[in-house]
């Protein structure tokens, strides 16, 4: 398995797999299928904003 870079702004799929240490399948659940504010879509593509990802993070962490 290739390391990944996840110091962006933006995360691409792959890049939230890595981070969250979760599979592809739930990531793309939670970046197109729940209501965040961490989701940002650029064409047909999705990524997650990092830094509203990691509130989201600590907001439901509790």
């Amino acid at each position: 398995m290739e390391k990944i870079e996840v110091d962006k702004a933006l995360l691409n799929v792959k890049e939230v797999c890595a981070y969250l240490g979760i599979g592809e399948t739930k990531v793309r659940e939670l970046l197109t299928k729940t209501n965040n504010n961490f989701t940002v879509r650029i064409g047909n593509r999705v990524y997650a904003n990092k830094i509203q990802l990691d509130k989201w993070i600590a907001h439901n962490s509790v």
